[in-house]
């Protein structure tokens, strides 16, 4: 609406910047009338050209917590999946993470399964996708990442080529080549839309894949922390035998978790049926249970990520205390807009005073000490 200054109509906006909520508001809407993949193009254009406003850091102190040598301002990180081949992490950085993670990047590019392969689940707050890993490969990610200035802290998730019979090879190969340029790597083994991928999940292809990675992981000339993704769809020994092989020194954390392939019965969105993984709001129980699992499997010796579902700073709460070092978020700020991670970031320092922590980290896996 305008507003009268002096007897002239000037517009609401004249009279300080546009903020990232503002422009949210604006485009948001417009911006979804497009299919989603289209849309997310657009944003990442967006992101490029400078268009996004940054947003205020607002990272208070207690929300700082170290880990694998690094110091994180604050503990909310960019899922992998928006930025698949490190075109935007410095415009990310800017919206207030606390660090972002691009990927899954796969040796050698690949377009992915055929279109349309993402849906918006409105009504339930989710996604379903089976991008199946479309990326522009190593080498394209690995010059933008070259030639970013280094500033904030940027992880990269590594994955399978489709084709590829010898899985291990290529998550070897994204070591080599990423490895110097990301301040973390992930393995991803837990997508649903890569044939047999979630197979190396089990305990012997486990040992061997993780074992190989870490060798190449040695050739490096500084070390750099090695992460797994779990699925949220693990059996009861599926979980043991990923905290047996985490703890026997192949891994220096876990993120916990991918997408599921399960439908639960309370989605309503005339897309659920599609088949891919699920993401957004019915994700955050079921990923929840299994985060607070690793934690007591693991003992707390080894940081978790969670992921999955978290929407609002209650729900990133909840992650802290059932085990959560760190967080991660992507299908939420479809929805609700990069000011999401601002008003998480303030909301977790208020409950954190409020239940009398001194740190992020004296929270982590709070409930297993009740």
């Amino acid at each position: 609406m305008p507003s009268e200054r002096g007897g002239v109509a000037t517009p609401l906006f004249a009279r300080r910047p546009i903020s990232v909520l503002d422009l949210f508001r604006l485009a948001g809407p417009l911006v979804r009338l497009f299919e989603p993949e289209k849309a997310h193009a657009l944003t990442l254009a967006a992101l490029k050209c400078g268009l996004v406003p940054k947003q205020p850091r607002h990272d208070d102190p207690i929300l700082s917590i170290r880990l694998w040598g690094r110091d994180f301002a604050n503990p909310v990180g960019l899922a992998a999946g928006f930025d698949k081949n490190g075109e935007v992490p410095d415009a990310m950085l800017t919206q207030g993470f606390g660090f972002v993670e691009v990927g899954s990047v796969t040796p050698r590019p690949q377009p992915g399964n055929p279109q349309p392969r993402l849906f918006r689940l409105v009504k339930d707050g989710a996604v379903i996708n089976r991008m199946g890993f479309n990326n522009q490969g190593l080498d394209a990610v690995a010059g933008r990442l070259a030639r970013r200035r280094r500033d904030g802290i940027v992880g990269a998730n590594l994955g399978k080529n489709k084709d590829t019979e010898d899985a291990a090879s290529d998550y070897q190969k994204g070591v080599a080549a990423l490895g110097p340029l990301a301040d973390y790597l992930v393995i991803n083994v837990s997508s649903p839309n890569t044939p047999g991928l979630r197979a190396l999940q089990g305990r012997r292809p486990l040992e061997d894949l993780v074992g190989r990675t870490r060798q190449a992981l040695l050739a490096l000339a500084k070390p750099v922390p090695l992460l797994l993704k779990i699925a949220p769809d693990l059996t009861d020994e599926d979980k043991r035998d990923i905290a047996e092989v985490a703890l026997a020194g192949g891994l220096d954390g876990l993120i916990v978790t991918n997408t599921t392939i399960d439908r639960p019965a309370t989605l309503t969105s005339a897309a659920k049926g599609e088949t891919g993984g699920l993401s957004g709001a019915p994700l955050f129980e079921p990923s929840t249970r299994v985060l607070r699992d690793m934690f007591a499997l693991t003992g707390g010796r080894l940081p978790l990520v969670g992921v999955g579902g978290i929407g609002s700073a209650e729900q990133a709460y909840a992650k802290v205390r059932a085990g959560a070092s760190l967080l991660q978020l992507y299908s939420a700020l479809i929805y609700q807009g990069p000011a999401l991670v601002t008003r998480i970031k303030l909301g977790l320092a208020e409950l954190l005073r409020r239940d009398g922590f001194g740190s992020l980290a004296e929270a982590v896996g709070a409930e297993h000490r009740a």
